[in-house]
């Protein structure tokens, strides 16, 4: 495994950084108060290609690698995680399932106008019922003609206010349990598809959220992602190939922490000597590092795996249990850290103390990664 990125690579890893850190970073405290990413920056993403990380160049994108994907996503975390989970969704599991399941007429359709960001996209799986076991579907699909009739509704769809194309999974045959989910490309202005109201979180301030309703909603035929029966393994494919970039998010944003932290000690002094040299403040900051590298390390192992086409199944859900795990470790040392200041919203160390509690959650519980790892160990199916 070769450690060392390529050049084009390096330097726009350098570019998003700039970008990150003297276009995105200025904002963070508006974006948190307003919940809203201003315009300027959301072109400006557009500009430089955030939006095109996944899709190749034939469609407009920039075509990385999934190497490549988390050395951007590594700086992307870097500042406030709503933006980040504005860019991470929709090249993630907004875009993945159509770059990698559909046929050449649908990739001509979406890929160039998601690729320019004209078109933002969304993945829909979870519903009132169906969370965790996303086997409870109740969303139903029926063909009618040339088309298929969707009634329904998904929750904590990421992305959706600002979304044009969903990735959704609904029933076409109740009684074929797991095969009978089908995967569906779905356009906003599709008849009897509405967007709910925006939902009030406790982080991820600047990342819109909402429940999709359909009541009738007509998609064609031509809209079914991949084969009929197999909506079950697409939206497991999906989460899986998605899970290495949510990590990089979760890498960039430790690194964030721990630099404000190793600066924040260096200055702030305690008894006449900076805090930095109390071997308590000192074994918190080893351990933050220590940490972060071995995240750092899964990271991309799993992400050049990924690339050279083996089955990451288990590495995948190791990476995104351990990235969540130590994000929350991190954040909680940089609060403790900080001390008072880590607890004021005037600063950032307590926004992303509450951003990190999701990454235990979304895209798959903790809980869920272990029972993957475990199974997977057992060599069972999932």
């Amino acid at each position: 495994m070769d450690f060392e990125f390529p050049d084009d690579l390096k330097m726009l890893k350098r570019l998003v950084s700039d970008f990150v850190q003297h276009e995105v970073e200025p904002y963070a405290m508006e974006i948190e108060e307003q919940d809203e990413v201003p315009l300027e920056i959301m072109n400006k993403s557009k500009e430089i290609g955030l939006f095109g990380l996944s899709i190749p160049e034939e469609y407009g994108g920039l075509g990385l690698n999934m190497v490549g994907k988390c050395a951007i996503f590594e700086e992307i975390g870097k500042t406030i995680n709503g933006y980040t989970t504005v860019i991470g969704a929709h090249n993630g599991i907004g875009s993945v399932g159509i770059v990698e399941l559909a046929n050449e007429h649908q990739k001509k359709r979406y890929l160039p106008k998601m690729a320019s960001g004209e078109w933002i996209g969304a993945f829909a799986l979870t519903e009132p019922q169906a969370g965790s076991d996303a086997t409870l579907q109740k969303t139903t699909a029926v063909k009618r003609g040339d088309k298929y009739v969707i009634n329904g509704q998904k929750i904590y769809c990421t992305n959706a206010p600002i979304a044009h194309v969903f990735t959704i999974m609904a029933m076409t045959d109740p009684t074929k349990g797991t095969k009978g989910i089908t995967s569906f490309i779905v356009e906003k202005d599709f008849p009897g598809f509405k967007v709910g109201s925006v939902e009030k979180k406790m982080g991820l301030h600047g990342s819109k959220t909402a429940q999709l309703y359909f009541d009738d909603m007509e998609v064609p035929i031509d809209n079914v992602l991949g084969e009929e029966g197999m909506g079950y393994i697409n939206a497991l494919k999906i989460l899986a190939n998605g899970r290495a970039g949510l990590a990089a998010r979760n890498l960039g944003s430790c690194q964030y922490l721990l630099d404000c932290s190793i600066k924040y000690a260096s200055e702030r002094k305690q008894f006449g000597k900076p805090i930095l040299d109390q071997q308590i403040i000192q074994h918190y900051i080893a351990e933050m590092a220590m940490e972060i590298e071995a995240l750092r390390w899964l990271t991309f192992r799993v992400a050049w795996m990924a690339d050279r086409g083996m089955n990451v199944i288990k590495e995948a859900a190791m990476v995104k249990l351990f990235g969540s795990e130590v994000y929350g470790r991190v954040a909680d040392k940089a609060v403790q850290i900080h001390g008072g200041v880590g607890f004021i919203s005037e600063y950032p160390i307590e926004r992303f103390y509450r951003d990190a509690r999701i990454t235990r959650i979304y895209e798959g519980t903790s809980e869920i990664q272990k029972n993957i790892i475990a199974a997977q160990l057992a060599k069972k199916i999932i």
